[in-house]
């Protein structure tokens, strides 16, 4: 699509509808920029940098109990 084609359908417009095509090329810029702010600022995590962050409870290979009354009434 070349320019001309572009500046042809946007002279098609009503006037009332600009500022709508408006929001549309600004949404798309700002899409465009913040994508390229996340790759330039993401940096890879440390190996190990999440280490005492979460706790796992002594028992959570341990089956659970509070399904007891779902699965007998699945069996009967």
């Amino acid at each position: 699509m070349t320019v001309n084609t572009i500046h042809s359908k946007i002279n098609l417009l009503p006037q009332e509808r600009l500022g709508e095509l408006l929001n549309f090329v600004e949404f798309l810029l700002n899409k465009d920029l913040s994508a390229e702010r996340q790759t330039v600022q993401r940096r890879k995590p440390k190996f190990g940098s999440g280490k005492g962050i979460f706790k796992m409870s002594a028992d959570f290979d341990e089956p659970l109990d509070d399904r007891g009354e779902y699965m007998t009434l699945l069996i009967e």
